[in-house]
């Protein structure tokens, strides 16, 4: 009922006092990367409603690089000459914030593509979280605090830019919790989860948890689960602290013109 009465007061707010409509602010596009796995796409339209929880008024819209309907080009195509603000749901830097999404938003005038979710305290927010749902103690003595470690599992890229991203995560997370933090990848990086497991072991610290470092359950959050020797967190998924970042993108990339993928409308 809350949520009803604050999407009511949003609509409210665009209209003036003469009845007629003010223009609303440009929509935000969430840009999925799409998945086979049906749980990514149910995880990924929660997080969309709690962004439009948090902002009344805002229209939220969803696009997917692939698997996944709806796909960018069409959300985009949609939007028609509307301005849009293009959200990765993307956790580092890589080629799809490089390359792909901004060659799907340059067909569309007045759009800007906002920088990837991670590295931000907001998403170490989550991770704390989904690790202490997991069973994580927030008050571990010295004993085990010197036995723990944490491996946080990423997708992973080839981009040195992407590392760069996932490495500060890391560190950001290992001052939350007091114990160190290795970055491992599922794909085309190293190292891979079971071997920053080994190497975690191999330094006295056998009670190791993985940190899921995904938007959403699949694949590849999957395969970093099993690898787990004591516990594994959730995916990131629809927590509050995520939507706030989604915004936080989204307010960042409008204050930016830089962001614009068509500097040559940047007066539009």
């Amino acid at each position: 009922m809350a949520g009803i009465s604050s999407r009511l007061a949003g609509q409210l707010s665009l209209v003036s006092l003469d009845g007629r409509r003010r223009p609303g602010p440009p929509a935000l596009v969430l840009v999925g990367h799409g998945s086979r796995d049906p749980r990514a796409l149910r995880t990924v339209l929660a997080l969309m409603e709690r962004v439009r929880d948090l902002r009344p008024g805002l229209s939220v819209r969803l696009g997917h690089i692939e698997l996944n309907e709806p796909l960018l080009p069409d959300t985009l195509a949609a939007l028609g000459d509307a301005p849009a603000v293009l959200v990765p749901l993307l956790l580092s830097r890589g080629y799809h914030v490089k390359q792909d999404i901004p060659e799907m938003a340059a067909a569309t005038a007045r759009t800007r593509v906002a920088a990837p979710l991670g590295p931000h305290p907001l998403l170490v927010e989550t991770l704390y979280d989904r690790l202490l749902e997991a069973g994580w103690h927030t008050g571990p003595d010295d004993t085990t605090r010197r036995s723990s470690g944490v491996v946080l599992a990423a997708a992973g890229s080839r981009d040195p830019d992407s590392a760069a991203d996932t490495r500060r995560t890391a560190r950001l997370l290992a001052d939350r919790l007091g114990v160190p933090v290795v970055p491992a990848y599922a794909s085309a990086a190293t190292p891979t989860v079971p071997a920053a497991v080994r190497a975690l072991a191999a330094r006295g610290r056998p009670r190791v948890a993985i940190a899921s470092c995904f938007t959403a359950p699949g694949r590849f959050a999957t395969q970093c689960a099993e690898a787990a020797p004591w516990i594994t967190s959730a995916p990131l998924g629809a927590h509050e602290a995520m939507a706030r970042l989604v915004l936080h993108r989204y307010d960042q990339a409008l204050s930016t013109p830089a962001t614009l993928t068509n500097p040559a409308l940047a007066s539009a």
